[in-house]
Parts: C-alpha cells; sequence; structure tokens
C-alpha cells in the first residue's frame, strides 16, 4: 500500500503520521525507496512512528512537541499512551515548542470589499443580535422549577404565533446561588454570567426569578446586571409571593406583557457586528487537520471584515500558548501566560494534572496528550493577532481575535464565552458531541465525513471534505463563513432543531459550597 494512501503526515520532520483507516499488523506501507512495516494495530486517527525514536526523545506533530518517548519507538509502531508521554509529565518545560523553529508570522488581512451582511436584530442602543429571545433568569437553584415551568408555558406548538420575530422565552437555571461567600470570588463570577446573559445581544427582555432568602438576592445581582437602555426587566420573589404556584401564575402574566415589545425585525447589517465564539469538544486524531484549522480560515475571514472571535478553554491551550504569545503584545502575552500559571496551581492544588484534559473519548480518537491537544486546539483562532485576554463571563469590547479563560468543559466553557457576548457559537467535534446552547446558536462542525454520515442530525458542517480531498482548508474557511453568516441570518442549525440549550447553561463554579 502506497504511505500517502494510509497515513497523513502534517510535517515533513514528523516521526509520527495519522492513519487514514484502521491498520493492521504486517500492512506493508511503500513510498519511494522507503519501505514501512506496521508491527501493531493502528485505529483510525492513531499516531503511525515512521522513524525509530529513541528512549527519552521528543515526539513532533505538526512539527512541534506532543511528548517524549517513554521507551524506544521502531519504525511502523503504534504511538500512544503506552509508549508517550506528556512534557509536563515528564518535569519539561511545555508551551515554547513554537520558539525551537519559526513562528508562522501574524497575518494582516485586508477586508474585503465590500464586508459581507448578515439580516441581524438592532437592539435600541445599536448592538447586533443574531436570536430574538425573552430570559428567564433564577437567581438560585431553588427558583429553577419555577422558572422552567414559567418558560415552558411559551413552548407548544403556536404559543408565539402572535408574536412573529421572538425566537422564544429561555429558562436560564443554575445549580448554585447559595451556600456560597456573599462576597466571594464563587458569587461574582455568577452574577457576572447571570448578567451577561441578561444584557445579551439576543435577548430582548428579561425576567428575574428569585426564591428570597438566598445568597445571590435579586438586589444584589439587579445591581450588576447594567442593563442596556430599551432592555425591559421585572423581577419576582418566590416567597413575598406566595409561593410557587402563584410566582408560575404571575411569571406568565408578565411574559405575555413582554412579548409585544421583543418583536424586532431583521435588518442587513456589516459582518463586522458578529461576535463568534470558538469551542472544541469530543475532539480526535483529526481535529487539528480538519475542523479546527477549518474554523481558523473562517474565523480570519471574520476578523477581516472588523468582527470579533472569542477563543477559550485555557487548560487545552496549555503546550500551544506561545503559538499565541507570539502573535501577542507583551502585555496581552503576560496576561495570557498568568492564566496559564493559575491553572496549573488550580490543578496541583487538587491532586492533578493539565495531561489530564485529554478525555478517555479524545484518547480514544487518538489524542494522547495535552500538548498534542493544544496543537490542535489554537488552531481555531486562525492566524491573526491576538488582541485581548478576559476573564470567565467578561465583556468582551476589543474586535479581532480574543481569548476568554474558560475551564476545558464544553458548557461551562461555551456558557463563558456566550456571557461574554458571543452572538453565535461554531463547535467542532471528532467523536460526536451533540451540543446546543441559547440564546446563541451554535454550529457544529464534524472531523471526518464518517462522524458527519453517522449523525446527521447533530452535525452541521463537514469539515471531513478536507481529509477526503475534495477541498483545501481555505476553500472550506470560505464555505463555513457564509454558513456562519447565514445561521446569524436566521437559518436554524440542527441543536435549534433539536431543542438543545435549554440545560446547557453551566457557569463556573469557584470557591467552597457551605
Amino acid at each position: 500500500m502506497a504511505l500517502a494512501d494510509a497515513v497523513f503526515l502534517l510535517h515533513p520532520d514528523d516521526p509520527v503520521a495519522i492513519a487514514r483507516r484502521e491498520l493492521e499488523p504486517g500492512t506493508e506501507l511503500h513510498s519511494g525507496g522507503r519501505d514501512i512495516v506496521v508491527r501493531d494495530t493502528v485505529p483510525c486517527g492513531h499516531k503511525l512512528a515512521l522513524t525509530d525514536v529513541a528512549e527519552g526523545a521528543e515526539v513532533h506533530k505538526y512539527g512541534l512537541p506532543i511528548g517524549v518517548a517513554t521507551r524506544t519507538i521502531a519504525a511502523g509502531d503504534h504511538v500512544h499512551e503506552h509508549n508517550l508521554r506528556s512534557l509536563s509529565r515528564s518535569g519539561l518545560p511545555v508551551g515554547t515548542g513554537a520558539s525551537s523553529g519559526s513562528p508562522a508570522p501574524v497575518a494582516v488581512l485586508e477586508p474585503p470589499s465590500p464586508i459581507p451582511t448578515f439580516d441581524g436584530i438592532i437592539r435600541p442602543d445599536g448592538r447586533v443580535g443574531t436570536r430574538n429571545y425573552i430570559a428567564v433568569l433564577s437567581t438560585v437553584n431553588c427558583s429553577a422549577t419555577v422558572v422552567k415551568r414559567i418558560a415552558s408555558a411559551f413552548s407548544a406548538p403556536g404559543a408565539l404565533d402572535n408574536h412573529p420575530g421572538v425566537d422564544g422565552v429561555i429558562a436560564i437555571t443554575h445549580a448554585t446561588g447559595c451556600g456560597m461567600a456573599a462576597d466571594g470570588e464563587g458569587l461574582a463570577v455568577l452574577r457576572r454570567t447571570l448578567a451577561g446573559y441578561a444584557r445579551h445581544p439576543n435577548v430582548a427582555g428579561v425576567l428575574v426569578i428569585g426564591l428570597g432568602c438566598e445568597v445571590n438576592q435579586i438586589a444584589g445581582l439587579s445591581a450588576e446586571l447594567d442593563l442596556p437602555d430599551g432592555v425591559p426587566v421585572d423581577r419576582m420573589t418566590i416567597q413575598e409571593l406566595g409561593g410557587s404556584v402563584a410566582t408560575v401564575r404571575t411569571g406568565i402574566e408578565r411574559i405575555r406583557e413582554l412579548l409585544p415589545l421583543a418583536a424586532t425585525p431583521r435588518h442587513p447589517v456589516p459582518a463586522s457586528a458578529l461576535m463568534l465564539g470558538l469551542n472544541c469538544g469530543g475532539s480526535d486524531g483529526w481535529s487539528g487537520v480538519t475542523a479546527n484549522p477549518v474554523l481558523g480560515a473562517a474565523v480570519d475571514r471574520l476578523v477581516a471584515c472588523g468582527g470579533t472571535a472569542i477563543l477559550g478553554e485555557t487548560p487545552e491551550i496549555h503546550g500551544a500558548e506561545s503559538l499565541l504569545t507570539c502573535r501577542a503584545s507583551p502585555e496581552v502575552a503576560a496576561q495570557l501566560l498568568e492564566r496559564i500559571e493559575w491553572w496549573e496551581r488550580y490543578a496541583g492544588a487538587e491532586g492533578g494534572n493539565l495531561d489530564n484534559n485529554p478525555s478517555p473519548g479524545n484518547r480514544a480518537g487518538g489524542v494522547t496528550t495535552i500538548e498534542e491537544k493544544a496543537l490542535g486546539a489554537v488552531a481555531k483562532g486562525g492566524s491573526t493577532r491576538l488582541r485581548a485576554v478576559y476573564r470567565y463571563a467578561e465583556p468582551v469590547t476589543e474586535p479581532g481575535l480574543v481569548f476568554m479563560d474558560t475551564p476545558g468543559y464544553d458548557p461551562v466553557s461555551v456558557t463563558g464565552i456566550v456571557a461574554g457576548g458571543a452572538t453565535i457559537v461554531c463547535f467542532t467535534t471528532g467523536r460526536g458531541s451533540v451540543f446546543g446552547s441559547k440564546p446563541a446558536p451554535s454550529l457544529k462542525l464534524a472531523t471526518t465525513t464518517q462522524l458527519y454520515d453517522r449523525m446527521p442530525d447533530d452535525m452541521d458542517f463537514n469539515a471531513g471534505a478536507v481529509l477526503d480531498g475534495e477541498a483545501t482548508v481555505s476553500e472550506l474557511g470560505q464555505v463555513l463563513f457564509d454558513d456562519i453568516l447565514a445561521v446569524a441570518s436566521g437559518r436554524r442549525t440542527k441543536s435549534e432543531e433539536f431543542g438543545f440549550g435549554d440545560e446547557e447553561f453551566a457557569p463556573w463554579q469557584l470557591g467552597a459550597v457551605m
């Protein structure tokens, strides 16, 4: 079998390549005068050794180090957890791989002429949304069921027929809000996250429901909402209204009063008004080859138009942070490195290591170390300058490519990114994540045609065409960019069709639970 038909080589100097299909022991691979005999079963998406690697030597992929060989690796071996270990677990410095070569120059992109447009929802203060919801927020878990009952009253077919332009009434509930310090970081993060959803460009009006005796009091939360002019907000407390039934009844009446105020037509607006959230989940060995670079190409197009893209998942860039810091000012680079160092301390205090991040599914899909995962994950951000670093759920105000400090756990990460202002999300997956969010629609990008065909009701975009040789990364990046504009204009995603988003609001819980 020809070597090129069996494996995908990312960099000419890499000692490993990715198996295009499962390779059985004894399979002979030929490339010119070079012959390799497969020594172990190598699953599709996993790494095959092309050359011998000495014990203790660095193993490179993408032309950069992804780990250290824990034993001698022979050409034809399967390279994975049994013979490869993270740099961080080997006591070696990580995150400096780009400095060992020549970092790619920062892309300076000319804006297209004319700037592409989408049909957006223009708020009275000039913010632009891609969806139009009324949000019912719970201050505390104790009011979550009441909040869901109020929102569900408007979910039946035909319930919003008299209110064209309103996409729905969403319940924003969570598992916290009490049993926490009244002046601690945990409460600050929760309130910042709830405030981000309340003033989100995709939200036309807000109803806040509290129990009455919680730490996260309505009065304190309301003081931090900082809602723009023109966003109506109402507040109710279960204990003051006489209980759950009375609150549900009153809440439904309040929503009915808000609905006529929420109906808003769409108007053409430039792509510069778009804020795109980036996330990956259920990554596999192809994520850094197809879906993530394709998303990066689309991000470059958005940034060239003057739009904003938010990269997150701080633990998942560990080992590849230099690919971002070399594209940032010294101040922004220092802010990103400070967040990485915080995560190292945070994981260590809990007896963990950032190399614990690749999940069992990631590893089954061929990802061995956090450095390998990080090099693929960073590709989502494209090639332009990193403009700013934000804390979790902070309002994003800087255009261009920015970074938000979020955990790698997908619902928590996307919750923070949406709270920061993302009006649409692109979510890449190799194993088949079935995520969706509200109020921001989520497009899911499959890394392979096999995944796209296997989960047609969940996947919105097939990045596997790169692997199939049917399109280049740049060509698919343009197709994806056009799809992003179509979804921003109102085209529903697969997760919206299914109804995802009601259970995926998951604020980052920090601090002691008391």
